[in-house]
């Protein structure tokens, strides 16, 4: 339920601050005092658009915060949870306006969008009244009402869930029939391309031995003779070297340094020997073979080749070959994915239908309960001559739809033997409250909206007609928390919360404040509201008589 509102340099608004409480709470006051101007901040907290304009004249910008307690809220709080936005029991939503025509919104301390603002506002409050905020003229609210009275939610989303799997499903086999000559062309291609690969049939380190080998190969003289050279070199410097160990051999050649010059000669004479030996196994494996060296470089050509004509290096052909591979197994596949498509697509029409019919006839049922229920308040809301219709219309389209078989409209009759149309067409905004009102408490039981606000449902209407709408609104706040704007001194009297709103202006400014009214203040406001400009004590007398009723 809404718990608490805070307006900051709003329209005329200077600043303001209401705790409300459960049950009925009654805001009146003077015509043109701004009793609206609460209804249209909060608007603003649930997502309506901005008008700079409405900033406080000589301010730079309005601040509204609605509090909302959510303990009895599952849904709100799940939506919060699954967008990581808990802020315990309470939801905070915030809008800040600048006169700039910026504008910012918040759900507990977090910026958000409009959308989300709106969306998590329907789950929290319903406003009826003469302006946007009538969810009753939307059809998708009317389906909604419908399906809880009829207690068929659970029945509806299935429905929806079976529409929505079928949909997906045909917007896949579409998509697999529409390119089918396209997939084919592509999977011949693919297939060229693939058997050309395997005929290549490169393998793993293949390119880098064969670039290896053409260069040897490609370079076998230069190679031999450079290490003929390097042999004869090695042989040389190793005759030498052993000389020189002869030279100081004997015990005429002794001492410290003679000794460790001896053991270098003899090291290097070694290492001679070994270079000597792998320099003979290198030339052993060079040979001057010019067919292999023709069969290398062919072989090569043609990976270079392959390499061109995919538009990648050579050493990305392998990786190349396995891409086109997996390509083609998947446009091979498509054909049987048709088939799986086909199946479940019947499968899940199947399974819509049978959910959709009973749906169907559930809401045909609790159409006419709703109906007839709806019908009796409104004869006693002055509008006996009133006739309210729920049309279920089939769909022109058999095909499974999210929302069941049937378009859901509330149509409306203000005259006899008028044909009825829908109610944003027909009804006034007086007539509209008041049928919002009638659906409201006849679905109360169905579970309402944690909070509902009424504003000026008495338009139009006076005496014991009045003191209906008081009643049913009383009613309604043991199942809601219900907030009413009203002009009549028979709805105020039945509030169990009473706000005045005051407007005083000076040669300055104009100034509205909102104060809770205590059990003589409430009086007055009453007798004010019965008596006009001159309260008696008659007055007074019939206010108190209507509170202690």
């Amino acid at each position: 339920m809404l718990s608490h509102i805070s307006i900051s340099n709003y329209t005329i608004v200077s600043a303001l601050e209401m705790e409300f409480a459960p049950g009925m709470t009654v805001i009146t006051g003077e015509t043109g005092a701004g009793k609206s101007i609460m209804l249209d901040a909060l608007g603003l907290c649930l997502g309506d658009r901005a008008d700079p304009k409405a900033v406080r004249h000589g301010c730079d910008r309005a601040d509204i915060t609605a509090t909302f307690d959510i303990s009895n809220i599952p849904a709100a709080r799940n939506w919060l949870q699954s967008r990581d936005l808990t802020g315990g029991d309470d939801c905070i939503l915030r809008r800040v306006i600048t006169t700039e025509g910026r504008s910012r919104a918040y759900i507990n301390g977090s910026t958000c969008t409009l959308q989300d603002c709106a969306q998590l506002g329907a789950m929290l409050i319903d406003i009826h009244s003469q302006h946007a905020h009538q969810s009753l003229l939307r059809k998708p609210v009317q389906r909604a009402l419908l399906d809880a009275y009829a207690g068929q939610q659970q029945l509806a989303s299935q429905v929806e869930q079976l529409a929505s799997a079928w949909l997906r499903a045909q917007r896949e086999l579409e998509l697999l029939a529409g390119s089918r000559d396209e997939h084919t062309a592509r999977a011949q291609l693919l297939a060229y391309q693939v058997d050309e690969l395997n005929a290549l049939a490169l393998q793993e380190g293949e390119l880098a031995e064969l670039e290896q080998e053409q260069r040897t190969l490609a370079n076998a003289e230069q190679i031999l003779s450079s290490a003929h050279a390097a042999l004869e070199l090695c042989e040389e410097q190793e005759s030498g070297t052993r000389r020189a160990l002869q030279l100081l051999a004997g015990d005429v050649n002794s001492g410290a340094a003679i000794a460790g010059a001896r053991e270098l000669l003899d090291s290097a004479a070694i290492q001679l020997n070994e270079a000597r030996s792998e320099i003979e196994r290198h030339i052993d494996g060079v040979e001057i073979n010019p067919e292999r060296l023709a069969d290398v470089e062919q072989r090569l050509e043609a990976i270079y080749d392959v390499a061109r004509k995919h538009r990648v290096m050579p050493e990305d052909v392998i990786a190349t070959h396995q891409h086109l591979e997996e390509e083609l197994q998947s446009l091979s596949g498509s054909g049987e994915r048709i088939d799986e498509l086909a199946a479940e697509m019947a499968k899940l029409a199947a399974e819509y239908h049978t959910a959709a019919g009973k749906l169907g006839k559930q809401r045909q049922k609790a159409g006419k309960k709703l109906v007839a229920a709806a019908q009796g308040i409104l004869a006693t809301l002055a509008m006996a001559q009133c006739t309210l219709e729920i049309a279920l219309r089939p769909r022109d389209d058999a095909a499974p739809h999210p929302h069941g078989r049937e378009d859901i409209e509330f149509l409306i009759s203000t005259n006899p033997g008028a044909a009825p149309q829908p109610l944003g067409k027909i009804a006034s905004g007086g007539e509209l409250s008041r049928i919002s009102l009638a659906i409201q408490v006849v679905t109360a039981s169905a579970g309402t909206v944690p909070s509902m606000v009424f504003d000026e449902v008495d338009v139009g209407i006076g005496g014991a007609v009045a003191e209906v709408v008081g009643r049913l609104l009383r009613g309604l706040a043991a199942q809601a928390q219900v907030l009413c704007v009203t002009h009549l001194p028979q709805v105020a009297a039945q509030g169990q919360q009473h706000l005045q709103v005051n407007k005083t202006a000076d040669r300055k400014s104009v100034h509205t404040d909102l104060s809770q009214l205590d059990a003589d203040g409430r009086i007055d406001e009453i007798a004010r509201m019965l008596g006009g400009v001159k309260i008696t004590e008659q007055t007074l007398a019939h206010a108190r008589e209507m509170l202690e009723g």
